[in-house]
Formats: structure tokens, C-alpha cells, sequence
């Protein structure tokens, strides 16, 4: 009789991680994935991205079940395609949040992700997205930014680097949100409390494991609580130094199948 797997709970994020630089998945990686969840694990998305950019990853994946989506501000099931639970950030605290933000640094760029499986990306003037490949809408002024529910800001300065511009929001929001980065050119607001690591708390609770069983993946700093919150955090060789300093183990960046190395060693 086979032994059981150690993990039985694997979280990988997208970007950075799980997907090359041009959004795919390599082969290696696809058939490293499907032999721990033939041993018995259950792999779980825990991405940044909205649930309708996360659909069809999840379709090309033959994902059925559930994605942590939204820096954990979403619980998308697949299968069913609708949210089981989702959080959504009060969008006068967010122009206020953006207010005191550009008090302190000058001028940023916003956009949004709207709220619901169908909820569209809003980008206002001047506001470039940081993955082409993404489908976004400009509108035409700030305050259509506001015209639907939200489940997260983003931001981009002119002149910070991310970790400036991250630093600064940080010490201006206050409980007003949560600020996060999640990757080259974006830093985000999102609500306060929420991030990867509640979300995929959730989601196994749900699914009815637990984090003493949990195997996570990442490369940016919004990964560090859904590091804390698994048994073994996996940064990338690409991840950012704050991840890396909080990581049990570092692996290949994603364009070398870092995950697909680890996964291969564990689930030989």
C-alpha cells in the first residue's frame, strides 16, 4: 500500500510561480501537478487575479473545484462558476485611502477589479496594466472607477518603485485597507484583513484539510501570509527578497519548472 502524501493541500500561485512569462503552464509542470493530486493532494490557485481572469487558467488546467482569487478576497468554485464567498472593499474608503496616498507621494494611477464572476477591470487615464494580456476597460474619468462594487485597487507611480511606492501607502492607509504587491508594477489596496492567507483558509477549510498538510508556492510579498499560514512555504528563484527571507526552501524560477522540481521530489 502506498504511503500517504506529506501534503495534501498544495497552493500555488500564478504569476511569477505556476505560469511562464507569456501565461502558459509548461508540460513538465501540468504533469508534476496531476501525479500529487493522483497521490492524493488537492491543488488549490491562490492568485492576485479576479476570478473571471482566473476561468479559463483554471479551464486549460481541468480545474473543477476551487480557486482562492482577489488576494483572498474571493472563493471561486470552478465547477459550479460562481463565488462562494467574497469580500469587497468600501469604495469611499478606498478614494479616501487613494487621497491620503497621493498627499504623500504625488499623483498615482488606479484601477479596479469590479466585484462578481463577470466583473470587468476599470483602468482610468494614464494607468498602464502591468499584464498586457489582461482584458481591461478605460474609462474616461477617476470617479467611474467607482460606478460597481470592488473587490481590490491598483496602483502605479511614475517615478516609485513598487517597494517605495508599497512603503509609502503602508504608512498612510492604516486600517483604512490592506496594502499588498503582487508583482512588477503592482501594488494594490484591498480590504482590510484580507489576504492570500484568509482566503486559503478558508478554502481548505471548506475542503476539509488542514494547514499542517499545506504546500505553498509563491514569488511576491502578498505570498508571505499564505507562507506563515502553510506548513512549507516555496519561494521561486525569481521571488522577491521578502519572500525569500521567509521561505522554508527556494526552488528554479517559473520559467525553469521550480515547481514542477519540488513536486517531482515529493511526490516521486
Amino acid at each position: 500500500m502506498a504511503a500517504p502524501p506529506a501534503y495534501t493541500l498544495i497552493a500555488t500561485d500564478l504569476d511569477g510561480t505556476l505560469l511562464r512569462g507569456d501565461d502558459t503552464l509548461s508540460d513538465r509542470s501540468r504533469a508534476a501537478l496531476a501525479r500529487a493530486v493522483e497521490a492524493g493532494a488537492q491543488h488549490l490557485v491562490v492568485t492576485g487575479r479576479p476570478a473571471p481572469r482566473v476561468r479559463p487558467l483554471l479551464e486549460d488546467l481541468g480545474g473543477k473545484g476551487l480557486a482562492v482569487c482577489g488576494q483572498g478576497a474571493q472563493l471561486y468554485d470552478a465547477g459550479a462558476d460562481r463565488l462562494l464567498w467574497s469580500v469587497t472593499l468600501d469604495r469611499e474608503l478606498a478614494e479616501t485611502a487613494l487621497g491620503k496616498i497621493e498627499a504623500e507621494v504625488g499623483q498615482v494611477f488606479a484601477a479596479v477589479d469590479q466585484d462578481g464572476v463577470d466583473g470587468l477591470t476599470l483602468i482610468e487615464p494614464g494607468y498602464l496594466m502591468p499584464h498586457p494580456t489582461l482584458p481591461a476597460v478605460r474609462v474616461r474619468r477617476r470617479d467611474d472607477l467607482w460606478c460597481e462594487p470592488i473587490s481590490k485597487v491598483l496602483l502605479r507611480h511614475q517615478s516609485l518603485s513598487d517597494d517605495e511606492l508599497a512603503d509609502a501607502a503602508r504608512g498612510v492607509v492604516g486600517s483604512l485597507a490592506t496594502v499588498t504587491m503582487s508583482g512588477p508594477g503592482t501594488v494594490e489596496l484591498q480590504p482590510c484583513g484580507i489576504t492570500k492567507a484568509t482566503g486559503l483558509a478558508l478554502a481548505a477549510e471548506h475542503l476539509g484539510l488542514s494547514r499542517e498538510q499545506a504546500l505553498a508556492f509563491g514569488d511576491m510579498p502578498n505570498d508571505i501570509p499564505m507562507f506563515r499560514w502553510a506548513a512549507h512555504g516555496v519561494a521561486m528563484a525569481n521571488a522577491h527578497p521578502e519572500l525569500r527571507a521567509v521561505a522554508d526552501e527556494v526552488t528554479l524560477s517559473n520559467e525553469d519548472d521550480g515547481i514542477a522540481v519540488v513536486l517531482e521530489r515529493l511526490f516521486a
